[in-house]
């Protein structure tokens, strides 16, 4: 499970190795607390265009579907198992055409002992920015008029599958790490075997969890409105 996570830098200075041609006007802030709901900076490959053009987006943190009736689905809809997205529903048609990839700088996880809960900062060892497989969907809001900007909203989720090794001492899930090689077959909407792809990334994952360091963080990442840089510091 990864239900919050960090981004340390203007989202568009973690993404160089993507190769985005678009960036948008409006991009969320840097936040060392980012939680589901939140607006969240996304890559995508326009299907729009031929060939794809490659945009850095502003997204909704919780998948809703374009069936959805309300943006409230989304709430719960923050994370998707990469086992299960092929079958579904809610997650299906996006794995299809509409993937995504999430930059962070880390990610938080809380590790579960007789003591309590004990929050982890979780980052690359080398300060590298982390990438995150996602799906997106568009959704329109019916209770907004045709000529109204803000009648679509962009949403996302985070794939995640079992933790391994240390990381498997924390939780026993992690995000789907991706790394460049495997982006680029990711976010192509024209890839025919996308289960392939899939399979491809969760096999990879492990040898990128393998990269990453921990330490324990203050117990205030708990409450949202805490967002300072202060978070990530080591506490004893």
């Amino acid at each position: 499970m990864c239900g919050r996570f960090v981004v340390a830098n203007v989202a568009s200075e973690l993404v160089g190795v993507l190769r985005v041609d678009v960036e948008a006007d409006e991009l969320p802030p840097p936040s060392y607390n980012i939680a589901p709901t939140s607006s969240v900076a996304i890559v995508l490959d326009s299907v729009k265009s031929e060939p794809p053009v490659r945009r850095l987006e502003a997204a909704r943190w919780g998948l809703v579907p374009g069936w959805a009736k309300d943006v409230k689905v989304g709430a719960r809809a923050f994370n998707a198992r990469s086992e299960e997205v092929e079958d579904k529903p809610m997650f299906r048609n996006a794995l299809i055409k509409r993937r995504a990839v999430i930059p962070a700088s880390g990610y938080y996880e809380w590790k579960t002992t007789e003591a309590g809960k004990t929050p982890h900062y979780i980052h690359p060892a080398d300060g590298s920015p982390l990438f995150f497989a996602g799906l997106y969907e568009w959704w329109k809001d019916p209770a907004r008029a045709d000529d109204d900007p803000a009648r679509w909203v962009l949403s996302c989720t985070i794939l995640t599958r079992d933790a391994i090794g240390r990381l498997g001492s924390i939780h026993d899930r992690m995000p789907l790490f991706m790394d460049p090689d495997f982006a680029d077959a990711w976010l192509d909407p024209t890839t025919e075997n996308v289960g392939d792809v899939l399979d491809a990334a969760i096999d990879a994952a492990p040898d990128m969890a393998e990269t990453l360091d921990d330490h324990v963080v203050s117990s205030e990442v708990g409450n949202v409105r805490n967002d300072s840089p202060a978070l990530i510091e080591p506490v004893e």
